[in-house]
């Protein structure tokens, strides 16, 4: 009966995650900056029809480059569900490296936890595509420069340097440390690189990191989780957990949840204990309890306006199932995975893109693949964004669908 319902389930969701009109959309935006004379220094973030551009040294400036790769991993390793007729190889492979160009000088920065969202998504693919010792060298200084902001009394690497709001004005990197829940998915770099090269400083880091945030981050005994902690720098204390982005301290950021799930996931999957695989697991039913009927998240659980959804936290929370179903085998967690996606892509697919006989593309009406991602909702910030589509929100639901062709559950 699993094995049917995950049949079914996967059906009902390949022709969006393969199909023309998935990668017209990346296609569509990247084919635009590729006859400028020098490569990009922004990239997408999010849009409400056509996307806003960061700076590169923004935290997300990783995944429009990494989205690249993942069409070029999934053109090399599996071409059957890549139409090679309308993108070529050779022309994806320049878009993917133009595009990531800028990353480089990004990684040796001290001033960030985001590295690992900044330089993986794009320059692990293109190590393990070519062996680029360009690329892997690339993410040795980044894993060092992120490993630079552990603190032995805290057994943590430190988040943001700062955190301001209408509410609080933290400020004091002498008295003040603080780690956010995201944290937790930048760790799978430090592990990566600390398979490739021996370190086992960055292996030890990053799960003396997961230990503590396993300590610190969580509601006992229901796996709900706290967005930001702050320690005292002094003796690794908790001074206080709150929320940045959640819309109160009490409640439950989805997308948070989210980043926990994965985090733990892949932390299990490097070091095989089952403290962290069972944190995971914890932290998945929670999320999936408080899915509702539409089973689409809130962008956060707590908050009052239900109608306000997040369609990265359910990206990246459907990763993370699958994960789970990949490290235990128990179809529970494949058909909760692929639930998740079926229901945000009947919620949140935007309008079909299509390429056009030249070979241009026509984007439509937006940009992204996915409507409904909320950024930031919190009523204490200067900026709030929401229902909109948003470039992790893209990348993972392509990563979704590499993973299922690379666990062969679509072929």
């Amino acid at each position: 009966m699993a094995a049917t319902d995950a049949k079914k389930k996967l059906q009902q969701i390949e022709n969006k995650l393969y199909g023309d009109s998935t990668i017209a959309k990346i296609w569509g935006v990247a084919v635009e900056y590729l006859d400028q004379s020098k490569p990009p220094k922004k990239t997408p973030e999010y849009s409400f029809g056509r996307y806003q551009f960061r700076d590169i040294d923004h935290w997300t400036a990783g995944f429009f480059p990494g989205s690249l790769y993942c069409l070029l991993e999934r053109c090399n390793n599996y071409p059957s569900r890549f139409p090679t007729d309308k993108v070529d190889r050779t022309k994806l492979e320049y878009a993917a490296r133009w595009w990531a160009e800028g990353l480089f000088e990004q990684a040796p920065r001290r001033d960030t936890h985001d590295l690992g969202f900044i330089i993986q998504p794009a320059f692990q693919r293109e190590y393990e595509y070519s062996k680029s010792s360009r690329s892997f060298d690339c993410l040795v200084t980044a894993a060092e420069a992120l490993a630079s902001r552990f603190d032995e009394t805290v057994g943590c690497i430190r988040s943001w340097d700062s955190a301001v709001n209408k509410r609080y004005n933290i400020t004091n990197k002498n008295t003040d440390f603080i780690v956010i829940i995201d944290n937790m998915c930048n760790l799978d770099m430090l592990y990566y690189v600390a398979s490739k090269t021996g370190d086992l400083r960055l292996s030890t880091i990053a799960t003396t990191h997961a230990e503590v945030t396993l300590k610190n981050h969580f509601r006992d005994p229901e796996w709900s989780s706290f967005h930001v902690v702050n320690y005292d720098l002094k003796d690794g204390s908790v001074k206080a957990k709150i929320t940045n982005q959640g819309y109160a301290d009490e409640t439950t950021w989805s997308r948070g949840q989210s980043w926990a799930i994965l985090g733990f996931i892949e932390t299990y999957s490097w070091t095989k204990q089952r403290k962290f695989l069972e944190a995971s697991v914890g932290l998945a039913k929670y999320f999936v309890s408080k899915l509702p009927d539409d089973g689409v998240p809130a962008w956060d659980f707590g908050a009052p306006d239900k109608d306000i959804k997040d369609t990265s936290a359910a990206m990246i929370c459907a990763l993370g199932l699958i994960k789970i179903y990949e490290a235990t085998n128990d179809s529970e967690y494949l058909i909760s995975g692929l639930k998740l996606v079926s229901n945000t892509i009947s919620f949140a697919y935007t309008n079909e893109s299509s390429f056009r006989k030249d070979g241009t593309v026509d984007l439509g009406d937006r940009d992204t693949i996915l409507a409904n991602a909320t950024i930031n909702n919190n009523p204490d910030t200067y900026e709030r964004l929401v229902n909109h589509g948003l470039v992790y929100a893209d990348y993972y639901f392509l990563a979704i669908g590499n993973k299922l062709l690379q666990l062969g559950l679509i072929q």
